[in-house]
């Protein structure tokens, strides 16, 4: 399957400035990030960003980049206004890949891709959930499957809830329960990538501080690709960029 994949990628962080920027044996994480994609057999790698101290480091190692505005709301809308800016066709697969995860299996992107099929327009992954402590963490996102690998409900909560189980015990895990865990990268048809800025926020979204929900909130299905083990975490912070610069040694 042909896909394209662009990185959205900001300047300003709160928690690590620069971040994009930030030295990774010798290139910026922005570089390694497209680098990793190029392994996934995409047809293009774009770095959509609102600075141009990032434009001139991907200009710098060969990197395709385009300027956007500044003021968008969120990484999605960013990677529509490129996507319409290059004239992607209304079926072309666009993968939307975090700028901040430079250890990302490229094989997972190609997979993402490929849950895009007529009538599912957006698709995302998870895995299995093996820590007791993770289940119960409102920083790691649930997911919940219909029969068809499609998405019914993203939450912070403990989802599905094991009624009986947790009533005994919430130190270990009841045998057979299979919680998963959202991974924030996801894929579109081009057509449902426009359309998404235009979709009204949704209740649940704000309640939950997850953007995906507005998709399921106004009857868009979402596929859901489940991966055996969960992917290489990003840089959010000083102590993820140490971790990651483990595997850039200069």
């Amino acid at each position: 399957m042909s896909f394209t994949v662009i990185i959205p990628a900001r300047l300003a962080s709160t928690r690590l400035p620069n971040k994009p920027l930030a030295d990774l044996g010798g290139k910026p994480m922005i570089v390694r990030v497209a680098e990793r994609a190029r392994e996934s057999g995409a047809a293009r790698i774009i770095v959509a960003t609102d600075h141009p101290d990032i434009l001139a480091a991907c200009a710098a190692h060969g990197i395709e980049a385009c300027m956007t505005r500044a003021d968008h709301p969120s990484g999605t809308d960013r990677i529509a206004e490129v996507a319409q800016a290059l004239g992607l066709a209304a079926d072309e697969v666009v993968v939307n890949l975090q700028g901040d995860e430079p250890l990302i299996d490229p094989a997972l992107l190609a997979a993402c891709a490929a849950r895009i099929r007529d009538g599912v327009p957006m698709a995302t992954c998870a895995h299995p959930i093996h820590d007791v402590a993770d289940v119960f963490n409102p920083n790691v996102v649930k997911v919940v499957l219909d029969k068809a690998g499609r998405a019914l409900y993203f939450s912070r909560a403990t989802i599905p809830w094991d009624r009986d189980a947790f009533a005994a015990t919430q130190d270990a895990l009841p045998l057979g329960y299979a919680p998963l865990r959202h991974i924030g990268l996801y894929a579109y048809s081009n057509a449902f990538l426009q359309a998404y800025p235009a979709l009204e926020s949704a209740p649940l979204e704000t309640i939950e501080a997850l953007e995906q929900l507005r998709v399921l909130w106004h009857g868009y299905p979402i596929a859901v690709h489940v991966t055996d083990s969960a992917p290489p975490g990003g840089v959010d912070t000083l102590d993820d960029l140490a971790r990651v610069r483990r595997h850039y040694p200069n």
